[in-house]
């Protein structure tokens, strides 16, 4: 089939769309001029590039201390909320599953509100609860409102998993003699297990990426790495610093999707093979 110019053409726009800002932030990684954000002198002369950003990320450098601080803050946070996310997530999925009823509708209808209400609205209702508990903002109060959000996303996930789920695995495991936390993580584990592997990539996404609901739970000296980012946009000599770390968190990810498809491929030619 004949592809036209103008199917080509939207193409290009939205390729141009989507990574022609991913490849400014590769850019302005290298800005030698934090000051005014410029490869330029006020003369128009050009100041080349830099590696001094860099430098200070892998140095620990005094300036950008509070940055990188921010960062391994939401590297924690959204690690705990994956995990935590992915036990609540999968035992209310498997629950949903199972069992059917009007206490189960309402269950569902639970679970599935986050998905739908604004963030400003969860944020705002967790910072009453917090307030009216007389807790403290800050490290905890961030993880519980992670957690708050990414186990909807994650019993999503595995119950799309379960709706080709054949429930006559499990009876047969128990035919053959097997217990309940046996059948659990020798058969139906794995079998879910991609479903929990994609709704956990889904939440640490989430987590490590919010900033309405964080910026009303977070406290003094909590500030997570898209918190400070933002504070930082408005005034900081630092920010091209924002932008080196932003193309390593890229690299680190698209390294990762890499290695992610190598070990598919292999499974897939062992399976072929097989």
């Amino acid at each position: 089939m004949k592809r036209s110019f103008f199917s080509v053409a939207v193409l290009g726009l939205v390729l141009a769309f989507l990574y022609i800002p991913i490849l400014l932030v590769f850019a302005y990684g290298f800005v030698p001029n934090g000051i005014s954000m410029s490869f330029f002198g006020s003369d128009g002369r050009f100041l080349g590039v830099t590696w001094k950003w860099y430098r200070q990320i892998f140095t620990g450098g005094f300036a950008i201390k509070p940055l990188l601080d921010s960062f391994w803050l939401s590297i924690t946070v959204a690690g705990l909320a994956t995990l935590i996310s992915c036990v609540f997530g999968t035992t209310a999925a498997l629950a949903l599953h199972r069992w059917k009823g009007r206490l189960q509708s309402i269950h569902h209808t639970l679970v599935y509100v986050p998905l739908i209400m604004p963030d400003i609205l969860i944020g705002i209702s967790l910072l009453m609860l917090f307030v009216a508990v007389k807790v403290e903002c800050g490290f905890w109060t961030i993880l519980i409102a992670h957690v708050t959000f990414c186990v909807s996303y994650v019993v999503m996930t595995i119950l799309a998993r379960l709706q080709d789920f054949d429930d006559r695995l499990i009876e047969a495991a128990y035919d053959l003699g097997a217990g309940p936390w046996y059948t659990f993580f020798k058969v139906e584990l794995p079998l879910l297990l991609p479903g929990i592997v994609a709704g956990g990539l889904l939440a640490f996404t989430l987590s490590i990426d919010d900033v309405v609901i964080t910026s009303f739970v977070n406290g003094a000296g909590t500030n997570t790495f898209p918190t400070y980012v933002s504070s930082m946009t408005k005034h900081s000599k630092n920010l091209p610093a924002v932008f080196a770390l932003s193309t390593l968190m890229l690299i680190f990810t698209c390294a990762l999707v890499g290695v992610s498809k190598t070990l598919t491929g292999k499974n897939q030619t062992k399976q072929k093979g097989k």
